[in-house]
């Protein structure tokens, strides 16, 4: 019992740090940031704060790491369940808006225009990983004339630009209808698993 209530302490400090450093990120960059201001919006001491990270990166680096985990079974869920035959993928089974969805705050500040580009090139990096795990080893062989980096990056930058779209619009299309324009695009022709 004692071990839950400390497993429970640690989870809510670090959800309280999240929180907090979300509110900041909405008024200026990471790198402006303190620990004093952090610990103080989040409510806790600076002991609390250094037991758990170093700096306030390695907050942001930690919430990164939840999240990108999510972002990863989110995207790959749809392929598994179809065992990589992109045709059999039916609407439902996409995941990657409901995470966005889940993670909006997060998002938010990834996509804002006044945001430093290298919260995009971080989310970039990991999606472009996820993409490269789902090249087809067929279209490497047989399309040799395609550079395999320069497709995955037009494709991370092909859902990431679904993903920014939303975001512009203020994440008012339904999940559902995203689902289906996703499925819609990729059946068009699509380079990965088939």
């Amino acid at each position: 019992m004692k071990k839950l209530k400390q497993d429970l302490r640690i989870i809510k400090t670090q959800e309280s740090l999240r929180h907090a450093l979300l509110s900041l990120l909405k008024s200026k960059p990471l790198e402006s940031i303190t620990i004093a201001e952090l610990c103080r919006l989040a409510k806790i001491n600076r002991g609390t704060f250094y037991l758990h990270y170093r700096d306030v990166h390695g907050v942001f680096k930690h919430y990164l790491e939840v999240i990108v985990e999510d972002l990863r079974q989110s995207y790959k869920e749809p392929y598994y369940k179809t065992n990589f035959i992109i045709k059999n993928i039916e609407a439902d089974m996409i995941k990657i808006f409901h995470h966005v969805k889940k993670y909006q705050d997060f998002y938010k500040i990834i996509f804002d225009e006044k945001m430093p580009i290298t919260y995009y090139y971080l989310l970039f990096d990991t999606v472009r990983s996820f993409m490269k795990e789902t090249v087809n080893k067929e279209i490497q062989e047989t399309e040799s004339d395609i550079k395999i980096d320069y497709l995955i990056s037009y494709q991370t930058n092909a859902i990431l630009g679904i993903l920014i779209e939303w975001h512009r619009e203020g994440y008012r299309t339904s999940i559902d209808e995203l689902n289906q324009q996703l499925i819609a695009i990729i059946s068009i022709n699509s380079p990965f698993k088939k």
